[in-house]
């Protein structure tokens, strides 16, 4: 007898202690609403948080919390895709307004993405000259290459480029260098990625865009010096401005996908608690 009226007392204490918990889970629930319909999403999130962790039996409130919380996602995916695509429509104007100062190259018989010169910078405009060329493609990744034809072979791999004074930048080794001749003359070409092997060469170009003289030294067995023309340091700052541009808007490309994605996951997830509650 007293062992039933034991577990009555006790089942009496479990229901007891469910119903007290499903009210404070409601209370914080009604909360989380309330920032929801406001627009504060994270305080609704910390709402629904709080009712995970300190709520577990308050199973109904815990089921309603869920579905708030995919509610919530799906509207910060929305807000963050209308964020993007007026940032998208900035940088597209900005790029529309300068497009027409540079060539673009692309066969479309075997290129998927196509570069950008500035039009002093093309190759037939710079047959046999040793300068430092800027090109960019149509992700915004820009490079540079160092084409050197002044006489014999040097076999170099790096450019260094100095300004009045001692300041200099220096690109590292180059990994992808190569050497040609054209009618008996000795032509050298290294190519390096701006922001992973350029040493900060573009960078430092176009923060000293204003000075009187640049010089560019070739790198390699022997080193050959000359000063930079004014047309190829306009070029170089030219296309680093547009790399800017066209890397921003590949950005913005790649968080639209990964917005999208998640959007798609959370609209499948609620149809999915849809038909499980049918």
């Amino acid at each position: 007898m007293r062992k039933t009226v034991l577990a009555a007392l006790c089942l009496m204490a479990l229901l007891s202690g469910c119903n007290g918990d499903s009210k404070k889970a409601g209370a914080l629930f009604q909360q989380a609403e309330l920032a929801y319909a406001s627009g504060d999403y994270s305080l609704a999130k910390l709402q629904i948080d709080s009712i995970r962790t300190l709520y577990p039996k308050a199973v109904e409130v815990r089921k309603a919390a869920i579905r708030l919380m995919q509610n919530i996602d799906m509207q910060e995916q929305r807000k963050t895709l209308a964020y993007l695509d007026s940032m998208m429509l900035v940088k597209q104007a900005a790029f529309d307004s300068i497009k027409g100062n540079y060539v673009l190259e692309k066969d479309t018989a075997y290129q998927e993405t196509g570069n950008y010169f500035y039009p002093t910078q093309v190759v037939e405009k710079n047959i046999g000259r040793s300068f430092l060329r800027a090109q960019v493609n149509e992700r915004g990744e820009m490079s540079l290459t160092s084409i050197y034809c002044a006489g014999g072979n040097i076999h170099h791999t790096a450019v260094k480029v100095s300004t009045d004074g001692d300041t200099f930048a220096q690109t590292q080794p180059s990994s992808d260098s190569y050497e040609t001749t054209d009618l008996g003359r000795a032509i050298e070409k290294a190519d390096y990625r701006v922001g992973k092997d350029d040493g900060g060469v573009a960078s430092f170009i176009a923060a000293n865009r204003d000075k009187r003289t640049f010089r560019l030294e070739f790198i390699g067995d022997r080193n050959y010096r000359t000063t930079m023309r004014r047309d190829d340091v306009k070029a170089i700052v030219a296309i680093n401005d547009l790399a800017r541009i066209l890397s921003a808007m590949e950005e913005i490309r790649k968080e639209q996908n990964e917005a999208n994605l998640k959007l798609k996951f959370v609209m499948r997830k609620m149809k999915e608690a849809e038909k499980a509650e049918e």
